[in-house]
């Protein structure tokens, strides 16, 4: 099984400005393009753009609900990257012999249980719990 850890970084708000880009889309879609490479060098894998609520104050005691977008990224933990590398061929040393082989396990002696009824108290003699009351009837 393969385990993610994923990563969400703030959509660019505004293109960015460059020679030859001269539209608010071309100047948008490279600052994206940016964004997206600069977390690939990481190893950060593109998953999607996600646009969710977010309550803020506003004023002293009011809240506001705006929407943030973020982008979502993902890349293998690094304890997987380490399962999945092949460290090449492996050596098996021969197994020690035991000198106890032969030898069997002495049985464990332990007394006879016998059962013992117990009894908390004579019958005759009175509780010194308090009464209970009676069943409700409802």
């Amino acid at each position: 099984m393969r385990n993610f850890e994923y990563k969400a970084i703030p959509a660019p708000h505004q293109g960015t400005k460059a020679k030859g880009v001269k539209t608010t889309q071309d100047r948008f879609a490279l600052s994206m393009t940016e964004a997206l490479n600069e977390m690939a060098v990481d190893g950060w894998e593109y998953v999607r753009a996600e646009t969710l609520p977010c309550d803020e104050r506003k004023g002293l005691t009011g809240t506001q609900t705006t929407y943030q977008n973020i982008l979502v990224f993902r890349r293998l933990e690094a304890k997987a990257d380490l399962l999945t590398l092949d460290p090449g061929p492996r050596t098996v040393s021969a197994p020690v012999p035991l000198e106890t082989a032969n030898v069997a396990p002495s049985p464990v002696q332990s007394e006879p249980v016998t059962p013992r009824r117990v009894v908390s108290g004579n019958n005759n003699e009175p509780s010194s719990a308090p009464p209970l009351g009676g069943a409700r009837e409802d």
